[in-house]
């Protein structure tokens, strides 16, 4: 078993066949089945379920990813830290949910201190990358939320993953609709009252259940839903269609892609949780110490 094979099996696992697998990876087909084979005999189970319509993971298989998921983040972590040509520079990496605060600390931090030579990373995406990025040293420090919908699955998640969530706010539910909407001038509104417009969602991807929502009411059903994979394009559709967004009521003068929006509180409610994460008993690094202390700032718990 060697580290290349494992980066195989994760690559399949994300695609919808070995041909597409083959054509990100640069390997050929046969030369990439071949592989995979020779890991399935050496340890003795079945990863993938060949069919006519195309490769699926076994229950045997799923288990193996979850493993080799940990272990190739942990590889690409000491080979980041000591083979690349950055090696000689300060590295710190965060991942987040769509959260302005969380960016303006990584870059608070840089200011205050400095640093001569530095590669560091910050990651807005979505929640179960923000868990796996910190439980498998990607990121230092990561920041999501949850609602009462999820707030029991997530911390599930959390312990199953061994990390620790810092609560930093508590905030209620809010409906963002652009500034010129018919209804950009009311103080409150009801879900039925924007039952006729599109709800805009940050996606999770297809295999997640909505226990990963990072927005509030996860477990309504919407009659009109549009999938956004970044804040830019839900407020292009938001602005567009006349759609709308749940979120925190948190609304940045300062950040140019929200200048469009209005907050409007939402009649019904299911207040978020908005905090940070680390790993349990880890040891932070300067950059990650600091980083915390810029987060502590918006600290309202």
């Amino acid at each position: 078993m060697n580290i290349n094979q494992l980066k195989y099996v994760l690559e399949i696992a994300n695609s919808s066949s070995i041909r597409e697998a083959s054509t990100r990876l640069f390997v050929s087909q046969p030369a990439l089945s071949a592989r995979i084979r020779e890991l399935e005999e050496e340890i003795g189970i079945l990863i993938f379920e060949r069919t006519n319509k195309g490769i699926n993971l076994t229950e045997e298989g799923r288990d193996f990813v979850e493993y080799a998921k940990k272990a190739v983040g942990q590889f690409e972590v000491l080979e980041e830290r000591y083979l690349s040509k950055d090696s000689d520079k300060e590295i710190f990496s965060v991942s987040t949910q769509h959260y302005n605060f969380a960016i303006k600390a990584f870059t608070a931090v840089i200011d205050k201190l400095q640093p001569e030579k530095y590669v560091f990373s910050i990651h807005e995406t979505k929640t179960k990358e923000v868990l796996d990025d910190v439980k498998n040293l990607k990121s230092e420090v990561g920041i999501l939320s949850f609602s009462g919908s999820n707030e029991k699955v997530m911390r599930k998640l959390l312990k199953d993953f061994g990390l620790e969530f810092t609560p930093l706010m508590r905030r209620e539910t809010y409906v963002y609709v652009w500034k010129n909407h018919k209804f950009a001038g009311k103080k409150e509104i009801s879900i039925e009252d924007m039952r006729p417009y599109p709800c805009v969602a940050f996606d999770q991807s297809s295999d997640s259940n909505f226990y990963l929502s990072e927005e509030a009411m996860a477990d309504y059903t919407f009659d009109k839903t549009i999938k956004s994979s970044d804040r830019a394009t839900t407020m292009e559709i938001i602005s567009e269609l006349g759609g709308f967004s749940i979120g925190s009521g948190m609304l940045s003068k300062e950040d140019a892609i929200l200048q469009g929006l209005v907050a409007i509180k939402l009649k019904e409610e299911d207040p978020l949780i908005i905090g940070y994460i680390t790993r349990k008993y880890s040891i932070l690094s300067h950059y990650g110490e600091k980083y915390i202390e810029e987060l502590l700032k918006y600290k309202e718990l």
